[in-house]
């Protein structure tokens, strides 16, 4: 792990396997978010969901191997664009020195009351932005 990202170590669950005896694909989406909480810490300190403050744009992934039951997973959690009201999360997982799994979530700073995005305080901003780079 670099200074510019998270990681995330996971022991996949016999219950999360499908037939072939993979990981199931609608388990990855799920490890990506539980690692996407430090992120959402940055942005909403203490995750109080009354004062929740973000919303998914968008969500993408894509499956480049196999993820088998048995061995630990990592996931990795970047932030590969900042903008104004919005940034992306690039995250991956990997297992045995194989990257798995790649996804891009593009979340938007985002009021409620008024339904409408807002900018990132400059203090968020920061800590984002220490978050950005290779992986």
């Amino acid at each position: 792990m670099t200074d510019t990202q998270f990681s995330m170590t996971l022991k996949p669950r016999f219950c999360e396997t499908d037939a072939l005896g993979h990981i199931n694909n609608t388990v990855i989406p799920v490890w990506f978010e539980a690692a996407r909480e430090p992120i959402f810490e940055i942005v909403n300190p203490g995750q109080d969901l009354t004062k929740w403050n973000m919303i998914i744009a968008g969500f993408t992934v894509a499956f480049t191997a196999p993820t088998y039951y048995g061995a630990e997973v990592v996931v990795k959690t970047h932030i590969s664009r900042l903008g104004n009201s919005s940034f992306d999360i690039l995250q991956s997982s990997w297992q045995q020195g194989k990257k798995t799994a790649e996804a891009t979530t593009t979340m938007v700073h985002y009021n409620y009351q008024t339904e409408k995005s807002e900018p990132l305080a400059e203090c968020v901003r920061q800590q984002l932005a220490a978050l950005t780079g290779p992986v």
